[in-house]
């Protein structure tokens, strides 16, 4: 099977004809060998029901030249099934890893949110000489600022070439923190934002851009798996205001992002829409594409969606945050059980279009460059 296309939602095969296992993944363009390189969590084994023990199978990476057809370069970080005391073990929930490149040490540094059962939230880095691994610990249990971590993002500044993270504080802020030199750690330096929200309000999967130096942040409600309304804010310094610019989705009568929670914004310079018709929205030189997962699919998802946010008002009507620090605890070494079936989840990748320095997305059947 060869696509000439995108198709939002439909089912994603590779090159193989086997599904696309890549989730809360991100996508970046090596100029070195012309290729996109797309990588996430790996749900392969993952099939949900009462004795499911399985929640992900390590971070697997595609290869594109057109973004439409992609060929498996296997696992970049593989799990490490046979060692209940690491955070890689598969029945621990690693999600959404994030690789950036740091010049000064020339390391490739992979950060992964990793939840472990009661265990409270944290991080785990790794660094490897090639993005294509291996990879090695740096820190299997962190918690930058001596606080629990959830959703994230990070980003390296073109200019300064300092790298930054943005993490949601579960489930209360949204932080921003400087990172070190390396890119291993936090500086200490950060900044809080959405302060006083609560779910299903509180803002998760920050996904970072940036255009004609404006500085972007998308996020979502926190509902579970069920999809939600998305926000959009925009900034000009990492730890000064981010002014709500709303909704980004437009034409989305259901409130749930067209069924989907952004993962990550993809920039093609030079790049445009094939046939499209702008409505009024502003032309534009470069392609911005946003790439997202659709972790429900089907209608069920988005007529329950509602019944939940509303359902998680009740609950954390009278929930109070904790802001106190919160220390690194041992894994706790056990099988653990996970209904939730991801394995199955499709992809919703939609052009981004700008009104004045508002992004704006709309829904497409099937679109092309």
């Amino acid at each position: 099977m060869t696509y000439s296309g995108i198709r939002p939602g439909e089912v994603w095969r590779d090159t193989n004809r086997k599904l696309i296992q890549a989730h809360g993944f991100s996508v970046f363009y090596n100029e070195k060998d012309g290729l996109y390189y797309w990588y996430g969590e790996n749900k392969e084994k993952t099939k949900g029901g009462f004795f499911n023990k399985v929640w992900h199978w390590g971070v697997r990476c595609y290869t594109s030249k057109d973004l439409y057809n992609w060929e498996d370069r296997g696992l970049i970080i593989p799990p490490q099934p046979d060692d209940l005391t690491s955070p890689l073990h598969p029945t621990y929930c690693m999600d959404r890893p994030h690789i950036i490149y740091c010049e000064k040490t020339g390391k490739y540094v992979a950060w992964l949110k990793i939840m472990a059962g009661e265990v409270s939230q944290f991080m785990s880095v790794m660094q490897a000489d090639d993005f294509m691994g291996p990879y090695e610990f740096v820190h299997k249990i962190y918690k930058p600022l001596e606080m629990d971590t959830g959703d994230f993002a990070l980003h390296v500044d073109g200019e300064t070439k300092k790298a930054y993270i943005f993490f949601e504080r579960p489930h209360f802020e949204l932080v921003t923190a400087t990172l070190s030199d390396t890119y291993t750690e936090v500086s200490g330096e950060y900044s809080e934002h959405y302060k006083g929200l609560l779910p299903p309000y509180t803002r998760e999967a920050p996904t970072y851009f940036e255009r004609n130096g404006k500085k972007y942040l998308f996020t979502s409600g926190t509902s579970g798996y069920y999809p939600n309304k998305s926000q959009v804010c925009v900034f000009d310094d990492y730890h000064g205001e981010y002014k709500d610019l709303g909704n980004p989705h437009i034409g989305d009568a259901t409130n749930t992002s067209f069924s989907s929670q952004i993962t990550c914004v993809l920039k093609i310079p030079g790049e445009r829409l094939a046939a499209v018709k702008r409505s009024g929205a502003e032309q534009q030189e470069d392609l911005y594409i946003a790439c997202a997962d659709r972790w429900m699919p089907g209608k069920m998802a988005m007529k329950m969606s509602a019944q939940v946010i509303k359902g998680m008002e009740r609950h954390f009507a009278d929930y109070k945050p904790d802001y106190s620090p919160r220390k690194a605890e041992p894994l706790p070494g056990k099988l653990l059980k996970h209904s939730e079936n991801t394995s199955k989840s499709t992809y919703v990748w939609l052009p981004i279009e700008w009104e004045g320095e508002k992004p704006v997305i709309r829904w497409r059947d099937e679109w092309k460059l």
